[in-house]
């Protein structure tokens, strides 16, 4: 063989980092393969000697998954960093194998101009274990702004609250979506409830009675606006993004939006019925509510079915102190998004969902439907994120685990099987065996509608690559 040819062998290449021996779950399904990184994306896959790279983690025995990807969180950074700040939430993400998140906007003040966006990342920078991208809220007052807000560098896209919200960010009337829609290029997310329809319930309440939560918060309120919302869509020709579907009727309705609509579901909504209030209450209250046993039947269906596009943790922290308030004066949401790897992966090894399907569901899927650049699959040239996980392990989920500032999580003493053991991004080790490896790193998702102008790329000559 010539000089030159033995030059092109993949056994001539050099990478910074070897994840050597691992299954790698990616486009071309389940095998044992090493991958190469280097300057932080993916360099090579296939079989290499560890000769060929400065350092090498022994996947052995791993699954090696694209980085996950969880694309609804609120950090509560800036205004309330007594339930959590982007440091804290960020920590969780990454000691429960996630790599990005995308943050919401419901932060005080409102991430609704292009300032608070740049604090937010200002705030980020630094401080940030994992990559982000921040939510810019729609509102009545920024709609003109919307096209240049949703283009800004690290913009995870717009989110429009039809209900559960309260002062500018709650949008709840027809002309009022209609509006945002029509101004917007990228596609947008929707917290889908009908607020009229929550103020005239508003008295099946029972207080000190958290399980009047859904009675109040009904699958009426959450399929009215959905539906308003697609029909909205379909007016206008826009892309919508329908966020923690929680009843049967809007998932079956969604079946037939799948011209304008992606789905999200969340891993509570998967697990929990309304018997969990009787042992959990108000740690178990989320907006939209957790319902009954055959709603959660109706999501797995939707999931199997390919209804359902994307996994969001919906990760909403509040001391147990606010939890502990009597409803309805306690606080709706949970922590979520430290558990939402080992939640699902023991979805997994119950045979109700395949590990393909979890990877479309956190990484390939967010990556489709929100246009990410360079994230979501293990290939080559794209960024080295790797969640990597023992799927055999039995683990006890316990509230001392929980990174996030409350210190709590609904699924305290739950047995799983499946465990994130490392947190890899952009070929950085984060995190390995429940310890924090690395500095805070975190850097702003990029997104294919929204790139930045770059230098070319310099083509290297044929003389050049031959060597």
């Amino acid at each position: 063989m010539s000089p030159s040819a033995t030059s092109l062998n993949p056994a001539s290449e050099t990478f910074d980092l070897l994840l050597k021996g691992g299954t790698v779950v990616n486009q071309d399904g389940e095998g044992v393969r090493d991958v190469g990184v280097r300057a932080g994306r993916i360099a090579g896959i296939g079989s290499f000697h560890p000769d060929q790279a400065g350092e090498i983690i022994d996947c052995t025995g791993l699954h090696i998954l694209p980085g996950v990807i969880d694309t609804q969180v609120h950090f509560r950074e800036p205004g309330m960093e007594h339930k959590e700040d982007l440091e804290s939430g960020s920590r969780a993400a990454v000691m429960g194998g996630v790599t990005a998140v995308f943050e919401m906007p419901n932060t005080n003040p409102l991430t609704i101009s292009a300032s608070a966006l740049e604090d937010k990342l200002a705030r980020a920078r630094g401080r940030m274990h994992c990559d982000f991208a921040f939510f810019v809220g729609g509102t009545h007052d920024n709609v003109k702004d919307l096209p240049e807000l949703e283009m800004l560098p690290g913009a995870a896209g717009i989110k429009v609250f039809i209900g559960s919200s309260t002062g500018s960010l709650l949008v709840a009337d027809d002309p009022g979506v209609r509006a945002i829609l029509k101004v917007i290029r990228r596609r947008a997310s929707f917290h889908c409830e009908d607020e009229p329809r929550l103020e005239e319930r508003k008295h099946l309440r029972v207080v000190g009675d958290p399980s009047s939560h859904p009675v109040w918060r009904d699958e009426i309120a959450a399929l009215t606006a959905t539906t308003r919302l697609v029909n909205l869509a379909r007016e206008v020709g826009k892309r919508i993004h329908v966020l923690h579907i929680t009843s049967q009727e809007e998932m079956e309705f969604l079946r037939g939006a799948k011209d304008v609509a992606t789905v999200e579901v969340t891993p509570h909504h998967l697990t929990m019925d309304d018997s969990w209030y009787g042992r959990l209450g108000s740690l178990v209250q989320m907006n939209p509510p957790v319902r009954a046993a055959q709603h959660r039947a109706a999501i797995w269906r939707g999931l199997s079915e390919g209804v359902v596009d994307v996994l969001g943790s919906d990760h909403a922290p509040h001391t147990l102190e606010e939890k502990a308030k009597p409803y309805p004066n306690s606080p709706s949401g949970m922590t979520g998004v430290q558990t939402l790897v080992p939640m699902m992966l023991d979805h997994v090894n119950a045979g109700r969902l395949s590990l393909a399907r979890f990877v479309d569901l956190s990484s390939a899927g967010p990556a489709r439907i929100f246009n990410i650049a360079t994230k979501g699959r293990i290939a080559v040239g794209y960024d080295a994120d790797f969640t990597i996980v023992d799927l055999k392990r039995r683990q006890t989920i316990r509230n001392e685990w929980i990174a996030s500032k409350p210190g709590w999580t609904p699924y305290d003493g739950v047995e799983v099987t499946g465990w994130p053991v490392g947190t890899l991004i952009r070929g950085n080790k984060v995190m390995w065996e429940g310890e924090l490896t690395g500095p805070s790193g975190g850097a702003p998702v990029r997104f294919m509608e929204a790139l930045e102008p770059t230098r070319p790329t310099r083509t290297p000559t044929l003389l050049e690559r031959l060597g």
